[in-house]
């Protein structure tokens, strides 16, 4: 019980890390007018998210595996004939989605701050493609992180 109430909190860590970021920091970042200033602002904010958004799916895939075991023991002998088709949907999804956001968080954000922290310069056309990669990947996820979800209640509905 404690493990669902764990991934619960993960899921809600990590679903609000990405609509925070796709609803308020993302759209806040276009108040700040001077591209210095809108660098410094998303190298500032990405360093934030990157740790709560791999952290939280870091204890959504550990809980979630948890939780798998659990399910084993219960279903016993019938649990691939039970539950083999939707749990392998759900692991298909849960596997796409951690490429993603892996893509996002290194890929795309890390990469992003430790070009800024280095002193490196970003020419607006880089942090223009960077956000739309940012905005992009994030609703990508969103869906993702729903569907996922679902699929994730389908086995318990058994």
């Amino acid at each position: 019980m404690p493990n669902s109430w764990l991934h619960l909190l993960a899921l809600t860590a990590y679903t609000g890390s990405l609509i925070g970021l796709a609803v308020l920091f993302l759209p806040a970042l276009s108040a700040v007018k001077d591209h210095p200033s809108q660098v410094q602002f998303l190298a500032r904010g990405l360093k934030l998210y990157n740790p709560l958004q791999i952290g939280a799916l870091g204890i959504l895939v550990v809980s979630g595996a948890w939780q798998i075991t659990e399910l084993k023991a219960i279903y016993r002998e019938f649990f691939l004939r039970e539950l083999g088709l939707r749990l392998s949907l759900k692991l298909a999804l849960s596997f796409i989605l951690v490429l993603l956001s892996v893509y996002q968080s290194m890929a795309l954000a890390h990469r992003f701050v430790r070009r800024h922290e280095s002193g490196e310069i970003v020419s607006p056309e880089e942090l223009r493609s960077t956000i739309r990669r940012l905005r992009a990947s994030t609703v990508v996820l969103l869906l993702l992180a729903f569907a996922t979800a679902l699929a994730g209640m389908a086995l318990r509905q058994r």
